[in-house]
């Protein structure tokens, strides 16, 4: 059986592997296995079941919420805009790349009522009650991708210290994009600065500092976001176009849009601290959790300090897979 075989699709029916649907379309009736179900707890924080130890946060109410925090801080940054490729009025299948939650994929369905859209992650954490035209899928997205029809648009966000081989997804993604589509992606440069030198010393500095060497000691990219222009050029994606944004963290900038940019972010942080830090620390570096907690206390109450002001850089990039395009890359 082929790797991707293995993909579960998530609504209420029978319970039954993907391999036995026949495609990704047919096997939407499927439900999901027990296994996908398996779900880690660790540390007071659950884990996805599905490929057990494949993505280091955790999947649980708290992070739910925080990530639908990141949502609305995003439509936010980028004036209310879900993406910025010029995808046309009537893309016909679309693919969301780590859906967490699946918020972007629904609200894009609800605006596109006639596009197929798809959302894929390892965890079936999205709500049952979602738009006709939207559907999820439990799958690992740097396993190798086997779709029946290519997307107009593929999407994805804020991957950073998920993925291993960011330039072999792309290559995914191109490969599985028609002709003249279009894939946008969304980073972050997770490194930790300030403008005015406020942020040097402090907790909040060790934080990015252990986690960030923590994530890439464990193989996982950190810092995607100045990198993605590059990948798209490599790859073989066209008219690309980068746009880099300054994300703020707390109430303290002046600009009132930059304030509430910088809020959202401080709200998603009060948890987002210890999801990003648990695993990967008491995994792979020997931390206890009484010594993350204290690390993520003392990170928080730099956060909250209005004289810290902590900034990170956030690229959204995409570009367009040529209209008569080489032949795609034997893997």
């Amino acid at each position: 059986m082929a790797e991707a075989d293995t993909r579960i699709a998530i609504d209420a029916g029978a319970t039954r592997n993907a391999s036995e649907c026949g495609n990704e379309l047919t096997c939407y009736g499927a439900s999901l296995t027990p296994s996908v179900l398996d779900y880690r707890k660790e540390n007071g924080r659950r884990y996805h079941g599905y490929r057990d130890g494949t993505y280091l946060m955790p999947n649980d109410e708290d992070e739910a919420d925080r990530l639908d925090m990141l949502h609305e801080m995003m439509l936010t940054l980028m004036n209310r805009q879900l993406f910025l490729a010029p995808i046309g009025d009537e893309p016909r299948r679309v693919l969301d790349l780590g859906t967490g939650t699946g918020i972007w994929a629904i609200d894009f369905g609800d605006q596109y009522t006639s596009t197929e859209v798809i959302g894929v992650d390892l965890s079936p954490i999205q709500p049952s009650m979602v738009p006709p035209n939207v559907k999820f899928l439990v799958d690992d997205i740097e396993s190798l991708w086997v779709y029946d029809q290519p997307f107009d648009f593929i999407h994805a966000r804020y991957l950073a210290t998920s993925i291993k081989d960011y330039k072999r997804l792309l290559q995914q993604a191109y490969d599985n994009t028609t002709p003249g589509g279009w894939v946008e992606i969304e980073d972050w440069d997770c490194r930790l600065r300030s403008e005015d030198g406020s942020t040097r010393g402090t907790s909040i500095e060790q934080y990015y500092d252990v986690v960030i060497n923590a994530f890439e000691k464990a193989g996982y990219v950190s810092n995607p976001g100045p990198l993605l222009d590059g990948w798209f050029r490599e790859v073989g994606f066209e008219n690309i176009h980068v746009q880099k944004y300054k994300v703020p963290m707390g109430g303290w900038p002046l600009d009132e849009h930059s304030k509430k940019v910088g809020l959202w972010n401080l709200f998603q942080a009060e948890t987002g601290f210890e999801a990003s830090a648990m695993a990967v620390l008491t995994r792979y570096e020997a931390w206890t959790q009484a010594e993350v907690t204290v690390l993520v206390a003392k990170t928080r109450n730099d956060a909250r300090n209005p004289a810290i002001h902590p900034i990170f850089d956030y690229y959204a990039v995409y570009g367009q897979k040529p209209k008569n395009p080489n032949p795609p890359t034997q893997h």
